[in-house]
């Protein structure tokens, strides 16, 4: 098995069951004001097998015209994104090791079915800012390899409040989730993964 690359960080149980309730319940405030949607990839329009949602400034949306992008309104109701709940922000502040605040918080509900195909997170203008990842609910088997798509990779299970951070040589490596472990977690009542990435796009 490949080495996990310099700047990767895994928090394994970062968040108890509390915590993660806590957490949960700011989240569904966030999809209240501002709903889950399927994003397309660019060009082809081809659906993701996630929803997604954002909070902050600045939320991250994609779509077949416009491509990877960050923009500072949900792109179905066009109002402007919910703030970050002070959890989240507290998690940053303690763990990025980053002075800024995170100017966007990427929500992302896996179904059982779901998954995460082998991507960079590099659309952000601050490259020197990590990203901060929160899982909540069932496991995944969590993906990452090297700056090249071709790297060699590792695999990690992630449950629920486990924390990833991706900064230093990791912050430009390809990432991915294979699989969802169903019934692994109790917290979401229907079942299911959430996660949550903070991140700075502006410097």
């Amino acid at each position: 098995m490949a080495s996990l690359p310099e700047g990767f960080r895994y928090l394994p149980a970062y968040l108890d069951r509390p915590a993660q309730e806590n957490v949960v319940e700011q989240i569904r405030q966030v999809v209240a004001d501002a709903p889950l949607y399927v994003a397309e990839m660019p060009r082809t329009g081809k659906p993701m097998s996630v929803r997604m949602t954002n909070c902050g400034l600045l939320g991250w949306v994609t779509d077949r015209e416009k491509g990877y992008r960050y923009q500072a309104f949900h792109p179905t109701t066009k109002r402007g994104w919910p703030a970050i709940p002070r959890e989240l922000l507290d998690l940053w502040d303690a763990r990025s090791g980053y002075p800024k605040p995170p100017e966007a918080c990427l929500v992302n509900f896996y179904s059982d079915e779901a998954k995460m195909g082998m991507h960079q997170d590099k659309d952000e203008v601050d490259l020197e800012a990590p990203v901060l990842s929160l899982s909540l609910g069932n496991a995944c088997l969590f993906r990452i390899g090297g700056p090249d798509r071709r790297d060699s990779t590792t695999s990690l299970r992630l449950s629920s409040g486990d924390v990833v951070i991706l900064g230093g040589a990791a912050r430009l490596c390809f990432h991915g989730v294979d699989r969802i472990y169903p019934g692994t977690s109790t917290l979401l009542k229907n079942g299911g993964r959430i996660n949550l990435t903070l991140r700075r796009v502006r410097r």
